[in-house]
């Protein structure tokens, strides 16, 4: 979830879901687009600023509860495309939910896919086939977890950089500006205050 900001302020929610998370909308039809965009309306937005304050201090175990709700109150809004965006667990799910429950460990391609019981060469094919690679989804959720850290910490940067598994604060800084627009410190600056 992004927004685009009308003004001067920027908030940037990247949330994953898991296929387990789409369980409450199970019984309601689904829909086969994967993107739709609105007005963020009240309600909505306390959801989600409540997702973002109480991961700060609840375990990640418990965030399903969190992103369950928001799919839910999208749902309720009349976003019923909210069930479209589940998609079946494929090798890219799979590697991302991997990486990122430990985004600082640096596990090579080989790792990766001895714990994912295939040889690198087909896990290879296999993210190839997907449209992506190692180390897009890499990247991809390193950036997650530093957008998360960066809005709902106080934590230097450079500190996120390393929890986010970069050795180089600019290189962190610059991959993070290209996914998401702003550099870490400037996101800092405009973030919504309560």
């Amino acid at each position: 979830m992004r927004n685009i900001p009308a003004d001067n302020e920027y908030f940037a929610l990247l949330i994953e879901f898991d296929d387990k998370d789409f369980d409450c909308l199970a019984h309601q039809a689904h829909n086969t687009k994967l993107h739709f965009q609105g007005d963020i309306e009240t309600t909505l937005e306390s959801t989600l600023r409540q997702f973002v304050e109480w991961s700060a201090f609840s375990p990640p175990d418990l965030w399903h509860i969190r992103r369950q709700e928001i799919l839910l109150t999208l749902f309720h809004l009349g976003y019923q495309q909210a069930c479209g965006a589940m998609k079946s667990s494929s090798v890219s799910h799979r590697l991302h939910t991997l990486i990122s429950q430990d985004t600082a460990a640096n596990l090579g391609a080989s790792q990766l896919a001895s714990i994912l019981a295939m040889s690198e060469s087909t896990l290879r094919r296999k993210l190839r086939d997907e449209g992506t690679s190692v180390q897009s989804i890499k990247e991809n959720a390193r950036l997650g977890h530093g957008l998360h850290l960066v809005q709902s910490s106080h934590s230097l940067i450079g500190l996120i950089s390393e929890q986010c598994g970069y050795s180089s604060q600019s290189r962190f800084t610059e991959k993070f500006k290209q996914l998401f627009g702003v550099t870490p410190s400037e996101l800092r600056k405009t973030k919504l205050h309560d």
